[in-house]
């Protein structure tokens, strides 16, 4: 099983705790994993890009224009800001929350309403509200989680799995949420 998976999202998202809970899941699979990070803007809100390959040797951290087996996208402008970086069969798993970028937020430019159509005229596109449910469960800080859940179900990780690779990363004080998290990922 080799993976190029791109995670993208703005600051506060939980993009590089993402990427750690899928190294340490490629490593508790016995896969070697690389992973690269981007930070930017990110105390502000700005755009944050990690790259995670995983797979029988891997050589390079950096995934190309082009070569994502999949978009993980905690906002719908940063899942459009990266679709180039898709394969051609390549899928988009995006969580339909808006996060304001600084322009909107000062009314200099509009939030564009219609982004998830326009992404879906060029790639294969899989929506889900995971801020929703992040809401039920309290706590908006595991929308990260449900998507990761979301993702391992898609590409045929067992929960098991995904749940060792979250227990081995996630701090314990914020360990019981985050399961459930996972788990409501797992089932949507």
């Amino acid at each position: 099983m080799n993976r190029n998976i791109l995670i993208v999202g703005v600051g506060g998202q939980g993009t590089l705790l993402a990427s750690r809970i899928l190294g340490r899941l490629a490593i508790n699979l016995g896969f070697d994993c690389k992973l690269s990070e981007v930070h930017g803007m990110a105390q502000r809100g700005g755009s944050v890009v990690t790259h995670v390959k995983m797979g029988d040797k891997i050589h390079s951290p950096i995934i190309e224009e082009g070569d994502a087996d999949i978009i993980l996208a905690f906002e719908k402008i940063e899942g459009a800001r990266y679709i180039s970086y898709l394969k051609k069969d390549g899928v988009l798993l995006v969580s339909v929350q808006e996060i304001y970028p600084m322009p909107v937020i000062v009314g200099s430019q509009n939030y564009p309403s219609d982004i998830l159509d326009e992404i879906k005229n060029k790639v294969n596109v899989v929506e889900m509200d995971a801020l929703k449910i992040a809401d039920e469960l309290k706590n908006p800080r595991t929308v990260n989680v449900i998507m990761l859940g979301r993702l391992a179900k898609a590409i045929g990780i067992s929960y098991d799995d995904m749940e060792k690779a979250v227990r081995d990363t996630v701090p314990e004080k914020s360990m019981e949420v985050n399961l459930k998290a996972l788990k409501r990922g797992y089932e949507y």
